[in-house]
C-alpha cells in the first residue's frame, strides 16, 4: 500500500503538470498535499483559511487564465464549502479543480470525525485517489473536477524534498461546436451579446447590445434601446420606420436586462442562439436556430443603422440627463458612472451582481480596451470579494517584471461586499494584491430590491426588514481590521478624485461611495419614461 506522503508527492507532481495556481487551505488530512504542492517550485501555492473564499478566489484566477485553478482543503464540511463556486464554475463555464482530503473508506460513516460521504457531494462525477495507478490514470477531461484523495494515517513522515520542475501540458480546449446559421443580414437584425459572447465572423457591423462582459461591439446599442424595439413602428417628424428588429442573434448567456430579454420572446421575430458550449441560453423555450458561427448574406441598410444608432443616442442621452438631476442625489448609478468615466486602457474591471453591473451597462460599458469580468453564471453576490482578489492576482503574475503592476477596479455593493467580508483576509506569505482598488457603493442595504416589484410602496411597510436589511456597518474599521487602505467618499466629484488617486498609487485601496437608495425607484422609473 501507498502511503499518504508519497501518494501526495506522485499528485502533487501530476496537478503541476496541468495547473499553474494552487489554493491551499490549512487541514490535518491534507497536510501530506499541502506539504507536496509547496515543495514544488513549478506551482505557486496561495492559502485561504475559508474555503468558500478558496474557492471562489481560485474562480477569479481562473476567469482571466482561462486555466485550471485548484483548491485544496481537509475532509467533511470543509469540501461542502466549495459548492457555490463550483456552481458558478459550472455555469460560467469556468475550469476549476477541487482536491478534497478524505479518510480511508471503511471509516466512512461509522462516526469517527470528518466521515461523511464525500463522493458526489459537489454533484460532480468524483475522481478517486487511493494508489499511485490511480494518479497515473488521472485525466483532466472535465471543466470541473472533484478529485477526492483518501490518505491513511501516518499523514507526514518529515517535510518533502523539493522537487524537480516538470513541463506544463497544454489547457484542455472544451470548445462545442454547433455547426453554422446562415443569416441574412440586409434584414433588421440585432445582436444581444452576454457573458461568454465572443466577436463572431460576420456580425462585426450589426447592432449590438453588449452587456459588461461581453466584447465592445463596433456598432454599439444601448441597452435601454430595446424598448424601442419592442414597438412595431415609430413615427418621429412625420416619418413612420419599422423598428421593430426581424431576427434577433443572440451570443453567450445575456441575463441583465428584462426589456432586452423580452425581445426575444417576441414570436414575430427570428431567433438565432450562438454557444460555444454545452449550454444554450434559452429561458424562452422557443423554436430557435443553435449555432457557433454564422454564413452571412447582405448587409444592414442604411436606414436600419441610423435607426439603431438613434434609438442609441436617445438612451444615453436620457441616462445623462437622470445623472445630472440634483433631486436624485448620489446613488449607486452615480458611483458607475464614475468608474467607469476613470476607467484606463489597459484596466482590468470586476463588477458585482445586483446592481452594478446594471449600473455600468447603463453607463456605457463595455468598453474595448479593458477587460471586464462578473459572475453572470448564476449572477450570485457570493464570494465577489475573493473573485476580485484572484482577478487581480492572476493580473499581476502575467507581467511579474512590470515595476507597477497592472490596474485592477472592482465595484461591488455593501451587501455584496459584507456577504464575502472573510474574503479580505489573505494570509501574510500569500500574494498580496499590488494594485487592486475596490469601490464599494454603499446604500446601506438591497438597493436593487427598489426598482424591483417589492419597491413599489403596498410594500413599504415590510421592505426594510425583509429587503432593504440596513446594516449601518463602519467599513472603516472592517478595513483596518483586515489591513487594508480605505477613503470614504460623499460626493461624486470626491469619489472621481479618490479613483483619480488610484491611477497612480498602488496597493490595495477600499473606496467607500456613500451613496442613496431612496430615489433609485424614480430614477429608474424616469429612465424609461425616456422612451
Amino acid at each position: 500500500m501507498t502511503s499518504s506522503p508519497e501518494l501526495a508527492v506522485a499528485l502533487a507532481e501530476q496537478l503541476a503538470r496541468r495547473l499553474t495556481d494552487v489554493v491551499i487551505c490549512p487541514g490535518s488530512r491534507n497536510s501530506p498535499l499541502s506539504l507536496a504542492l509547496i515543495a514544488r517550485p513549478d506551482v505557486r501555492v496561495h492559502s485561504r483559511i475559508d474555503e468558500r473564499s478558496a474557492a471562489f478566489f481560485a474562480l477569479g484566477m481562473a476567469r482571466v487564465t482561462g486555466r485550471a485553478v485548484g483548491v485544496v482543503m481537509t475532509s467533511g464540511t470543509a469540501v461542502a464549502n466549495c459548492l457555490p463556486a463550483v456552481i458558478e464554475a459550472q455555469q460560467s463555464h469556468t475550469p476549476l479543480v477541487i482536491i478534497s482530503a478524505d479518510r480511508p473508506a471503511e471509516l466512512v460513516g461509522t462516526g469517527a470525525n470528518q466521515t461523511i460521504e464525500q463522493r458526489g457531494l459537489l454533484g460532480l462525477n468524483t475522481v478517486e485517489i487511493t494508489e499511485l495507478n490511480d494518479v497515473e490514470r488521472l485525466d483532466f477531461t472535465s471543466l470541473v473536477m472533484h478529485i477526492n484523495v483518501r490518505f491513511a494515517e501516518p499523514l507526514v513522515a518529515g517535510l518533502p524534498t523539493v522537487a524537480q520542475p516538470v513541463a506544463k501540458l497544454p489547457a484542455p480546449q472544451f470548445f462545442v461546436d454547433h455547426g453554422a446559421a446562415k443569416v441574412d443580414l440586409s434584414r433588421r437584425t440585432l445582436v444581444i451579446a452576454g457573458d461568454e459572447a465572443w466577436r463572431v465572423e460576420g456580425l462585426e457591423d450589426v447592432p449590438t447590445i453588449a452587456e459588461p462582459s461581453a466584447p465592445a461591439p463596433y456598432q454599439p446599442v444601448h441597452p435601454l434601446a430595446a424598448t424601442v424595439f419592442s414597438r412595431q413602428q415609430v413615427s418621429a417628424e412625420g416619418y413612420v420606420v419599422d423598428t421593430k428588429p426581424e431576427q434577433l442573434i443572440i451570443v453567450g448567456h445575456p441575463t441583465l436586462h428584462r426589456d432586452v430579454m423580452a425581445l426575444a420572446k417576441d414570436e414575430d421575430i427570428d431567433l438565432v442562439l450562438l454557444s460555444r458550449t454545452d449550454q444554450v441560453t434559452n429561458p424562452w423555450r422557443r423554436q430557435a436556430t443553435v449555432a457557433s458561427r454564422v454564413t452571412v448574406t447582405g448587409t444592414p441598410s442604411m436606414e436600419w443603422l441610423k435607426i439603431c444608432q438613434a434609438a442609441g443616442e436617445l438612451a444615453v442621452t436620457t441616462v445623462r440627463e437622470v445623472l445630472a438631476n440634483p433631486d436624485y442625489g448620489f446613488t449607486g448609478l452615480h458611483v458607475a458612472a464614475a468608474v467607469a468615466d476613470t476607467l484606463a486602457t489597459g484596466d482590468t474591471f470586476f463588477v458585482g451582481a445586483s446592481n452594478p453591473v446594471r449600473d455600468v451597462s447603463l453607463c456605457g460599458l463595455p468598453f474595448d480596451a479593458v477587460d471586464t469580468f462578473s459572475p453572470r453564471g448564476t449572477a450570485g453576490i457570493d464570494g465577489s470579494n475573493s473573485q476580485a482578489i484572484g482577478v487581480a492576482l492572476a493580473v499581476q503574475s502575467r507581467e511579474p517584471e512590470l515595476l507597477r503592476a497592472p490596474r485592477t477596479v472592482a465595484l461591488v455593493g455593501d451587501v455584496t461586499f459584507l456577504h464575502d467580508i472573510g474574503g479580505l483576509l489573505i494570509p501574510e506569505n500569500s500574494a498580496q494584491p499590488e494594485n487592486l482598488t475596490i469601490v464599494v457603493a454603499n446604500d446601506d442595504g438591497g438597493g436593487i430590491f427598489e426598482t424591483l416589484e417589492v419597491g413599489a410602496t403596498e410594500y413599504k411597510p415590510s421592505f426594510e426588514q425583509a429587503f432593504g436589511t440596513s446594516h449601518g456597518v463602519d467599513l472603516s474599521e472592517l478595513c483596518r481590521g483586515y489591513n487594508v487602505d480605505y477613503v470614504k467618499v460623499e460626493t461624486l466629484d470626491d469619489l472621481l478624485t479618490a479613483l483619480e488617486q488610484t491611477t497612480d498609487d498602488a496597493g490595495f485601496t477600499l473606496i467607500e461611495a456613500r451613496c442613496s437608495r431612496q430615489h433609485r425607484r424614480a430614477m429608474h422609473e424616469a429612465l424609461k419614461t425616456g422612451f
